[in-house]
């Protein structure tokens, strides 16, 4: 069986979102809800709410990919969850 990689981003309590890989989607979500470790970015702003993700096949481009989104603004951001995709040659 291919191994898949998970590109993802959570909606947090403040509105503010975190994006971040993973090969074990649901456990990765599991820790960031459960309040375990609080060196992560999502301690202080639970609850968070899977919001989108997207696989991959390749790590590498699931790296990419996730250092990609990361640059990008709020709204670019939410126009990638909200699916306008068109949208996104337009923001930054």
């Amino acid at each position: 069986m291919m191994r898949t990689y998970h590109v993802y981003i959570l909606k947090c309590s403040d509105g503010s979102y975190y994006t971040d890989f993973t090969s074990n989607l649901e456990a990765k979500i599991e820790l960031h809800q459960s309040g375990r470790r609080e060196e992560l970015y999502t301690f202080e702003r639970l609850p968070v709410q899977l919001v989108f993700a997207t696989e991959f096949t390749v790590p590498t481009f699931a790296i990419a990919a996730k250092k990609q989104i990361k640059r990008w603004s709020k709204e670019k951001k939410e126009a990638l969850i909200n699916g306008e995709f068109k949208m996104l040659a337009q923001l930054t």
